[in-house]
């Protein structure tokens, strides 16, 4: 397929109640609004961005909305995880409230996954629900965050403690945004894409040991590649288990556990997410390792793809007894029992509860500087 034109992969999340599709391409932003067509949307459009993403894209995407029709209000929050609070959303709901006399509103995401997290929050609970379509404007967001409907924001204890299941009306990816990413928002999304071929896929995962070198270097093949790969992947497990009742979306965590602690502790502007769930994938296969789930060499290939891609490889200025402080209030902690996610091989996982504690925290110390 040539990737330079602006063809449009779809994939369905085949949900019973609200399915949806996620429309993938390079160079499609124009042709947003003839993809919402036939949506049953309305004719108000409320973009929520940030200044750095409203100016590279928003100008475009507002102009081919008013073109077709639209009205178009933007409301820009600050960049970074820290916007993801009951203030920031708070005052979102006050200016769409101000905005939402006489219309009939949906709400754009515009950006990464805070924003993508925050306005799927915000949507979910303004009048109990207007319909949202996530835009993602980073290689996280657009395999991993944007897909699945999970929306919320944090509290100082613990990220995404306030939230709820909404589902987007349709994720929108053009990976033509991504050149502008830096080579570090570049790599945080190549550890969600380093987990999905850890939990499921050993065809991806070779794949990017292959490939990435040419990945971090644009190659418009290999990135349109990982992001319908992750992109199909994130869409029959969230079409299994929506709201992770049945136990089969909780593999999407691989990593997560230990990684949202480290990302925490740190207060949200030490490491990024992705580098977080890096750190989080050496934890948890070191775990898997000292449970006789997975072999040293298994290990070492998982740690050497991290390593490649430019992750980090080591928890700096974090302390043991704040990340298990931080874990006690993960979703996935309950009463004293713990679950992780674990593996017996590279494409293949297992949740495992009530890991002996020794266990957690020689993993973590493993990685501690």
């Amino acid at each position: 397929m040539d990737w330079s034109t602006n063809m449009i992969s779809k994939i369905l999340v085949g949900l019973k109640d609200n399915p949806y599709t996620i429309a993938i391409g390079h160079d499609i932003l124009g042709e947003f609004p003839l993809s919402i067509r036939s949506l049953g949307l309305g004719k108000d459009a409320v973009i929520i961005s940030h200044p750095v993403i409203e100016r590279l894209y928003g100008v475009k995407l507002s102009a081919a909305l008013k073109k077709a029709g639209y009205t178009v209000k933007v409301l820009n929050v600050p960049e970074g995880e820290k916007s993801k609070s009951f203030s920031c959303a708070q005052r979102l709901l006050k200016q769409i409230s101000a905005y939402d006399v006489d219309k009939k509103i949906f709400v754009i995401a515009l950006g990464g996954g805070v924003v993508g997290d925050l306005a799927g929050f915000v949507a979910a609970i303004y009048k109990r629900g207007v319909p949202y379509i996530q835009v993602p404007t980073t290689l996280l967001a657009q395999i991993d965050s944007s897909i699945g409907g999970k929306t919320a924001i944090d509290l100082e204890t613990g990220k995404n403690l306030v939230g709820a299941f909404y589902q987007p009306k349709l994720v929108f990816a053009d990976t033509k945004v991504l050149k502008t990413l830096s080579q570090r928002q570049i790599r945080n999304g190549l550890a969600e894409a380093i987990k999905y071929g850890i939990i499921g896929d050993t065809k991806l995962f070779n794949y990017i040991e292959a490939n990435h070198k040419k990945f971090l270097k644009g190659d418009i093949e290999v990135l349109n590649f990982i992001v319908r790969r992750c992109a199909q992947i994130k869409a029959d497990i969230v079409a299994k288990d929506e709201k992770e009742t049945k136990g089969l979306r909780t593999i999407l965590n691989f990593g997560h556990t230990v990684g949202h602690a480290v990302e925490a502790a740190s207060k949200y502007n030490q490491y990024h997410h992705g580098e977080s769930v890096g750190l989080g994938m050496r934890v948890a296969a070191r775990i898997s390792v000292s449970m006789g789930f997975l072999s040293a060499p298994q290990e070492l290939r998982i740690n050497q793809l991290i390593t490649s891609v430019g992750l980090p490889e080591r928890i700096v200025g974090v302390r043991l007894a704040k990340i298990m402080d931080l874990m006690q209030h993960d979703k996935k902690f309950t009463a004293g029992h713990n679950r992780f996610v674990l593996t017996p091989k590279i494409g293949q996982v297992k949740v495992v509860c009530d890991i002996p504690t020794n266990i957690i925290t020689q993993a973590i110390q493993a990685y501690l500087v």
